[in-house]
């Protein structure tokens, strides 16, 4: 099979668009559109469903798609073992960081990978850690820096992890702020100020409220800590925050219950890295 007509009908699946494939692909869509009808052809068998104007797998696409990702994939790790023997760092990376990491440890990683290898071009890209993980099964990045869950795909491979402690914080003024020994069944009687159901964070939280039989009162949930924070520190509820968010504007509760989460540095099993790539994961590791 053509490597480039199985690119395409990948690219059509991931952007559900023959329009937005091109794009990227920078095709005409015509020219798309013909590279998959050739794929088909040489297939007999019709991948795409073109009716009402939607982009859906037919049953021979659906079969398909895991065995052209993986065709891909090979063809990459390929491409990537002659140019390992250069040993060069240059090049473009790709890579996708959550809110989070994006503001509070990526910069000092970027600096140091620019300092030490001014060849490599980056494309960064950032999102909430569950939309990461959709991302790189498009294999629209290299790397991801997100936050790990127990109900990872087995599809990643963590090259680098690290544990993030968390506590209870609440506003200086908020009724809360007041108490010697507050507990959950104290926190229960308020708004918190959480991430989306989902993610990591929440299913912590919900965890323990769920554990105790106490209700948990959610105020508008978003995946932004900074914006939960802000939100925190001006009363309107409490929140668990990384340590490392905590100043002067929050007030942390000594509830007696741990809690933290771990973050790491992910990529898809079966997929070669490349130098850029290693390199990153190893400042990222040293400086995490």
């Amino acid at each position: 099979m053509d490597a480039n007509s199985l690119k395409a009908f990948l690219t059509i699946v991931d952007q559900e668009s023959f329009s937005e494939a091109a794009e990227l692909l920078h095709l005409t869509q015509p020219a798309i559109s013909k590279r998959l009808a050739a794929l088909e052809n040489q297939l007999g068998t019709k991948l795409i469903d073109r009716s009402n104007r939607q982009v859906r797998l037919t049953d021979a696409g659906a079969r398909l798609l895991p065995h052209a990702r993986r065709i891909m994939d090979e063809i990459h790790n390929a491409r990537q073992a002659l140019l390992d023997r250069e040993g060069a760092v240059s090049g473009q990376l790709s890579v996708i960081a959550s809110h989070h990491i994006g503001l509070h440890h990526l910069p000092a990683w970027l600096r140091r990978l620019n300092r030490d290898y001014p060849e490599v071009s980056l494309e960064l890209q950032f999102m909430d850690s569950e939309s990461a993980f959709g991302q790189m099964r498009k294999r629209t990045a290299e790397l991801a820096f997100v936050t790990l869950s127990e109900s990872m795909d087995q599809a990643f491979e963590v090259y680098v992890r690290w544990e993030d402690a968390m506590a209870f914080v609440v506003s200086p003024e908020h009724p809360l702020a007041s108490l010697e020994h507050p507990g959950l069944e104290d926190l229960s009687g308020y708004d918190a100020l959480l991430p989306e159901a989902g993610t990591a964070t929440y299913r912590t939280i919900s965890r323990l409220f769920l554990d105790a039989g106490l209700p948990l009162k959610i105020q508008m949930p978003t995946n932004y800590l900074e914006t939960i924070k802000m939100m925190a520190s001006v009363g309107l509820g409490w929140s668990v925050l990384p340590v490392s968010m905590v100043d002067h504007s929050l007030k942390v509760l000594p509830v007696p219950h741990s809690v933290s989460r771990i973050l790491g540095g992910v990529g898809l099993k079966g997929r070669s890295l490349s130098p850029q790539a290693r390199a990153l994961l190893d400042i990222a590791s040293e400086l995490k």
